[in-house]
């Protein structure tokens, strides 16, 4: 059992996240108390427990307090103050930190203060299974019991069984600082989000201010417990758009499991196409390079003219696997062939990833020479743990370690 699940029964929580996940799936919603179910003792206590056992509660917000400065000393007083501080919620600025990327840019990290982390995350497993059961199946990114080697999966999936060979890459400019404030208040509605009075609060949480910038007009900063989830919002109504393109477009043939539904589509005229997303990071496969140009237009105009956000043209492209690799996520993916002219998909860790993995090698070897001592050598031993446990899913991962 994961701790997350053992939180969640401990505080006798999860019998109510899995009746807000039924009525979202039979889209039952409305006149559902969220904000009393939100502002509950046990969803409070819940949510302080998952704030203090979060690596990042020693973070400090722009009050300067962190997890140890956020006790509690009284059960009913702490309530009764998280409570009141909700009845005229105003948030208190985000903590602006720059993280260095290996293109040598910075992304732009917003760090909320430990209040408003804990009145996000009470917001968050209340929001959360009413939204996953809304999800389209083929995302990946933040959300629970799912990661990068299920995406990595599908995408071998896809190119090897499907024999979709060649892949859309559309890149969002600049998402999580672009999103549209009144389209994805909208979309939370529409997903199953009816409270009134939660949906005020959201609106509050998507309009702090910027420490040093102050307010802003859109976007959502990474860094905050609930921008995750409503990314996700955002970007669900293109991928349930491409699914109604191809796999959930109705036609006569009848099917009822996934290999079946394949070939029933195949005798249709529609133009094949699986997208798998992880966050802001999309990719979508499809069977030839005039569907592939089509799609990449369709697309683009989509994200355009409906999420009101602007695409990189530089970076978007079109990859045919037999020829190149295509990168997501750390990995990069291609088709081989073999025998009787089939196709075999193959993946390994992406060259980008490779040169920052061996940079980051030379330091921690560096580190140890200077000092010998069992603290560096153990932090080099947890970084190669951790780069096989992230990589071990791609098929040549022997060769490129």
């Amino acid at each position: 059992m994961s701790t997350e699940l053992r939180y969640y029964e401990y505080y006798q929580m999860q019998e109510t996240y899995d009746w807000l996940y039924q009525k979202s799936s039979e889209k039952q919603t409305k006149g559902i108390n969220l904000y009393d179910i939100i502002t509950s003792e046990n969803n409070i206590l819940l949510a302080y427990r998952m704030i203090k056992s979060n690596t990042g509660s020693k973070t400090a917000g722009v009050d300067k307090c962190t997890i140890a400065d956020f006790k509690i000393m009284d059960k009913d007083k702490f309530i009764q103050e998280v409570r009141q501080t909700l009845e005229n919620y105003t948030p208190q600025a985000v903590r602006r930190v720059e993280i260095p990327k290996s293109n040598g840019k910075t992304r732009k990290l917003g760090i909320p203060t430990m209040r408003d982390r804990l009145i996000q995350q009470m917001f968050k497993q209340v929001l959360e299974p009413i939204c996953e059961a809304r999800f389209y199946k083929h995302t990946y990114g933040f959300r629970p019991n799912r990661g990068t080697e299920h995406a990595i999966a599908r995408c071998n999936f896809v190119a090897h069984s499907c024999q979709c060979h060649h892949v859309v890459d559309v890149d969002i400019e600049g998402f999580f600082d672009n999103v549209n404030h009144s389209k994805a208040m909208k979309q939370l509605y529409t997903i199953g989000i009816k409270d009134r009075r939660v949906l005020a609060v959201i609106a509050k949480m998507l309009k702090a201010p910027v420490e040093n910038i102050g307010s802003v007009g859109k976007g959502t900063p990474q860094g905050g417990i609930l921008s995750p989830l409503i990314s996700n919002v955002v970007l669900n109504d293109l991928d349930w758009w491409v699914a109604t393109q191809w796999e959930k477009f109705p036609t006569k043939y009848q099917y009822s499991k996934d290999g079946k539904m394949h070939r029933a589509l195949k005798t249709t005229k529609l133009k094949e196409m699986h997208i798998v997303r992880y966050a802001d990071d999309f990719k979508i496969f499809t069977n030839s390079p005039k569907t592939a140009i089509k799609i990449y237009h369709a697309v683009k105009g989509y994200i355009e003219n409906h999420l009101s956000l602007d695409i990189s043209k530089e970076k978007s492209k079109i990859t045919n696997l037999h020829k190149r690799y295509s990168e997501f996520l750390g990995f990069e993916i291609k088709v081989e062939k073999q025998r009787k002219g089939k196709y075999m998909s193959i993946s390994r860790i992406s060259r980008k990833a490779k040169k920052r993995i061996q940079e980051e090698i030379r330091k921690k070897v560096k580190v140890i020479q200077k000092h010998p001592i069992s603290q560096t050598i153990k932090n080099y031993n947890l970084f190669v743990r951790g780069v096989h446990n992230y990589y071990q899913k791609a098929t040549r991962v022997s060769v490129d370690f």
